[in-house]
């Protein structure tokens, strides 16, 4: 007979404790732990009934997947190519991002037969949300259940080749005593899911809450269950939204899919520069074009900062879309290697258009725009910067040069500045004035 015992699970990690703490010593977050009941019990087979079906990689044939067009050029860039049939793609992001909307204007695009399952909303909100976004398609089917068998054998029998759950934190397994959105309902779920989707060949597109420090709820195993993991990013009180993808078994993890929220729903961004350098004439200190890569893209934006005098205590560093930590690092090459006194000043640091920026390609921009803050003396808004800033004050090379010096010149600049280990990659024919530096202070010198 099944025995069940009460066991302490971390919300973050999944981490197990027969007893509460405060502090996880797994993934040391804290006030994490919830009382869960776990079973027991486990499952026999009979001795020698599962045989190992083992081949050589040679003698293995290349089976290629069918990808479904999600009507998207955005989606389908950050899936790989589109929905892969047979997957399970899980979507995360803030409460109000626009979730719901992406995926249901998708259903309706996708051109083949889908099943929304929804489990915090009625049919009828469904339905008015669907007229509103002009998302109507005869193909699409609506169903309002928590109950997982329930709603995989809807799956089956309504013939649908994708199915939409919305959220997986509302879906329960009558297996387990847990309610739902604990943390063994949420990861167990979705194991189901993923196995009845490889059985079946039938593509699954789960909607998952973030928790307040922005991770999917649940622990993180369950990002590793799922085939594709996307994150929605963006602020709720702007249009602007970002669909990052975490991970991707079938595609690159480095592409960006940008769409803007309008009263008719999500719209695509194909022309980047309208959204990241509306102010690009404006001549401000502080304000600076460089260039970064998203995957195969190539965006140019404008970084922006302001020092100013600290008159309490601590000065304050606030980074907004560039990472804290590196922001610091700079800071002090800024005043070892650039004689800038920052120790007493406040600098914050802002990325237009609510991009996040992860690769040190912008070094060079950020120390630029926080010299010419200091000074108050502007850049001009014809000049890109780009180049990685090392410890010793010095440049260094960075990737894709090529690339982003076609893009500077296919958006009008006259100029740009680049790290001079990637001079010999200059584009042959280049129209633009390409400046090549080699360490801060020959920058600073030309640049004010």
């Amino acid at each position: 007979m099944a025995k069940n015992k009460t066991v302490y699970v971390c919300a973050n990690c999944g981490f197990e404790s027969l007893r509460w703490v405060g502090k996880c010593p797994s993934c040391e977050a804290w006030d994490t732990f919830s009382e869960e009941i776990k079973s027991s019990a486990k499952s026999k087979s009979p001795s020698g009934s599962n045989t190992a079906l083992f081949q050589d990689i040679i003698s293995i044939t290349e089976e290629t997947g069918e990808r479904f067009d999600t009507g998207s050029e955005e989606l389908n860039r950050v899936l790989g190519g589109g929905l892969m049939n047979g997957s399970v793609v899980l979507i995360g992001g803030d409460p109000g991002i626009g979730k719901s909307t992406l995926v249901l204007q998708t259903a309706a695009k996708l051109n083949r037969k889908v099943l929304y399952v929804t489990g915090e909303e009625s049919l009828w909100q469904i339905k008015s949300r669907a007229v509103r976004l002009n998302a109507l398609n005869s193909s699409l089917m609506i169903l309002a259940e928590t109950d997982l068998p329930t709603i995989l054998d809807a799956a089956g029998s309504s013939g649908a080749e994708i199915v939409i759950i919305d959220s997986i934190q509302t879906v329960s397994s009558p297996e387990f005593d847990n309610p739902a959105g604990t943390v063994t309902q949420i990861r167990e779920c979705t194991a189901a899911v993923m196995n009845y989707s490889k059985k079946n060949n039938i593509s699954f597109i789960l909607i998952g809450h973030v928790t307040k420090e922005g991770f999917l709820a649940g622990p993180k195993v369950l990002e590793h269950i799922v085939d594709t993991v996307l994150y929605f990013e963006g602020d709720s009180g702007e249009g602007l939204r970002m669909l990052r993808a975490q991970k991707n078994r079938f595609g690159s993890t480095n592409e960006l899919g940008i769409f803007e929220m309008t009263s008719g729903g999500l719209q695509e961004v194909k022309d980047a520069a309208s959204v990241f350098l509306t102010h690009r004439n404006e001549k401000i200190s502080g304000s600076v074009i460089s260039a970064t890569m998203e995957g195969s893209r190539t965006f140019l934006f404008e970084v922006q900062a302001l020092v100013t005098p600290s008159y309490y205590g601590n000065p304050q560093r606030v980074a907004t879309g560039f990472d804290y930590k590196r922001l610091s690092i700079l800071l002090a090459v800024l005043e070892k290697r650039g004689s800038m006194r920052l120790s007493d000043k406040n600098v914050f640091l802002n990325m237009s258009g609510g991009i996040r920026i992860t690769e040190p390609a912008i070094d060079l921009a950020v120390c630029c725009a926080i010299a010419g803050a200091l000074s108050d003396k502007t850049i001009s808004p014809d000049l890109v910067i780009t180049g990685e800033v090392g410890l010793g004050g010095e440049i260094r090379g960075i990737s894709n040069i090529e690339k982003r010096i076609r893009e500077a010149e296919k958006l009008g600049f006259t100029g740009i500045i680049i790290p001079a280990a990637n001079k010999s990659r200059i584009p042959k024919e280049c129209r633009i004035e390409v400046i090549p530096a080699s360490n801060l202070r020959l920058v600073f010198e030309n640049l004010f």
